[in-house]
């Protein structure tokens, strides 16, 4: 007996014409487990919704639901449910009527169904609108309305194509709160697509990276954001520091880069065996990670990687200040960090700084472009 919701081996997708889409995609998908899907637009993130939902063909490959094969089955008898861009909604019906539809047609008991009905209508805020059809209803409800849809039905996997896009910031946020402990209590697998990558590491438990239709990276939020496997990767996700040159040395668990302000080191985001030195890599580090020090503060006892630059502007907003620190002639960085950080330290525009940072918090990709 398999342990896995959903299962996704070797997915490939080719449009009439040879467009491929999708490319050598596996995943493989825990019972209860929310995954997100993000990358730019193209990527491939929604197509392969669409073919775990049954909208679109697979070319090759296999997509298993809890250890069956569903790779050609018709999307209405696959045991998920899809929650769209476009809303979906029907326009003769009342938001309690759309709500309840998918309870009625699969012949739950009538105080069933007003029960998981009130509970969505409460949960999504959607009280004030309960007897109002679409026409009336704002972008942000009709969204809502159409994750109450998805989630009434309480399917073994649920499909989320971008469904808080509409929404202001406030509910989104509220309703993305709301949708992550409405999954855990009901232990529904679900897999939703974002091209907001602070949405994807808020709420997914992994992260699906995706580029040009393959797979940059699976990985928990956490080590998505601060061990990047790829350039990609380092330079779509967060606000990392890239500095780029040759690999030097590579040891257990440490790799050192040679570049045009020093030797550089980290963590190898790679497998040591498959590298060697000389090969083209970068020193990657998370922004939160690194300092603003003046040039000649004294650095103390623990060792430090460091740049030095020019502070060419510093912008002022509310209890945050943004440093831009020209480095040289090519590379220019910007920081965030606190006022209080900073101010009274004598660093200004045109000051020298010198940037510090743990190697610890390194990552060191190799660049194969």
């Amino acid at each position: 007996m398999t342990n896995f919701d959903l299962e996704l081996v070797k997915i490939r997708k080719v449009y009439p014409g040879g467009t491929v889409a999708v490319e050598d995609f596996d995943l493989q998908v825990s019972k209860g487990e929310f995954i997100s899907f993000v990358g730019p637009s193209g990527c491939g993130k929604t197509t392969t919704l669409r073919m775990i939902a049954g909208l679109e063909s697979i070319t090759s490959g296999e997509l298993l639901i809890r250890g069956r094969n569903f790779t050609h089955v018709p999307t209405e008898k696959r045991p998920t449910s899809t929650i769209f861009q476009n809303y979906a909604i029907f326009p003769h019906m009342t938001v309690r009527q759309n709500i309840a539809f998918g309870l009625q047609v699969r012949n739950v008991p009538s105080d069933e169904v007003k029960r998981r009905v009130d509970t969505i209508i409460e949960k999504l805020e959607l009280g004030d609108v309960a007897d109002a059809k679409e026409s009336a209803l704002s972008g942000g409800q009709k969204q809502r309305l159409a994750l109450g849809r998805g989630l009434v039905t309480e399917p073994e996997i649920l499909l989320l194509d971008e469904p808080l896009g509409a929404l202001d910031a406030n509910l989104r946020k509220s309703i993305q709160e709301e949708l992550k402990i409405l999954q855990r209590d009901l232990g529904i697998t679900f897999v939703f697509v974002t091209h907001a990558q602070s949405e994807a590491l808020s709420m997914g438990d992994r992260v699906v990276v995706m580029n040009s239709g393959r797979v940059e990276q699976i990985s928990a939020p956490f080590e998505l954001y601060t061990r990047p496997k790829s350039p990609f990767v380092a330079r779509f996700i967060g606000r990392n520091k890239i500095i780029d040159g040759q690999l030097a040395e590579i040891g257990a668990g440490r790799a050192t880069v040679q570049t045009r302000f020093g030797l550089l080191s980290g963590v190898p985001g790679f497998d040591p065996a498959a590298a060697r030195p000389g090969a083209q890599a970068l020193a990657v580090v998370p922004s939160e990670y690194v300092g603003v020090h003046r040039a000649d503060d004294p650095r103390g006892d623990t060792p430090l990687d460091s740049v030095k630059g020019t502070v060419t502007a510093m912008d002022r907003v509310g209890q945050v200040i943004y440093v831009s620190v020209r480095l040289d002639d090519r590379l220019d960085v910007r920081l965030e960090t606190y006022r209080d950080k900073l101010e009274g330290r004598g660093i200004e525009p045109g000051s020298e700084v010198e940037l510090r940072w743990n190697p610890e918090r390194t990552t060191i990709v190799l660049d194969a472009g």
